[in-house]
């Protein structure tokens, strides 16, 4: 995947110094802001928004690297372009799209390159405080986007980040949201199962 890189940087405010480093190399970027959000969607609402319409968009928080983009000559019929995340030193998370992503999210924005032209408006839900990126990836499956898996995306990403809090009456509102209350009865009943499955997924498979 080739192309040209645009940067925008979407700060909530900051008086710690932030802004000298953001205006420090603002001329490498197409725009920044610095002001007051209402969290971290509303944030990455506004940087949607500012991409241009052509574009491919990935979200990087503060704490996370992008390693390497796709270098796959067969993606530019994809909508969506996904890879594998590192979280701190030891785990990977290999995102999939399949039936898994109806109960918890398969996806990891790290390495998630999204065609804006698929949802021109911004797409995240700001009534979900934790898991609307989950929402979003929900509605792009069952909008029946083109998934596209690459080999050479990777990204890092800080352990403890915003999806760490657990919040599973927001977790069955989603899936309640995008797939109906008999699904989320399914989240509730194999919730125990899920917290197994994640656990082993972080602390023996380091996925």
């Amino acid at each position: 995947m080739s192309g040209d890189i645009d940067y925008i940087v979407i700060d909530g405010g900051s008086t710690d110094g932030t802004v000298d480093i953001i205006k420090k190399y603002q001329d490498r970027m197409i725009c920044w802001i610095s002001e007051k959000d209402n969290g971290i969607y509303d944030a990455m609402n506004k940087g949607w928004a500012i991409a241009p319409d052509d574009s491919y968009v990935l979200f990087l928080g503060a704490g996370d690297t992008l390693l390497s983009l796709p270098q796959e000559p067969n993606l530019s019929n994809a909508d969506v372009i996904y890879g594998r995340v590192r979280i701190g030193s030891e785990r990977i998370c290999s995102s999939t799209i399949d039936f898994k992503l109806r109960f918890c999210n398969t996806l990891h924005h790290q390495a998630l390159l999204v065609r804006k032209a698929i949802s021109p408006q911004p797409p995240f839900d700001t009534d979900f405080r934790i898991y609307a990126d989950f929402d979003f990836n929900q509605r792009l499956y069952l909008k029946g986007a083109r998934f596209a898996f690459s080999e050479t995306f990777w990204a890092t990403a800080l352990p403890g980040g915003v999806s760490d809090r657990v919040n599973y009456t927001e977790y069955y509102k989603v899936v309640r949201k995008n797939f109906g209350i008999f699904a989320a009865l399914q989240v509730f009943i194999l919730e125990p199962s899920l917290r197994i499955y994640k656990f082993f997924q972080k602390r023996v498979f380091n996925r």
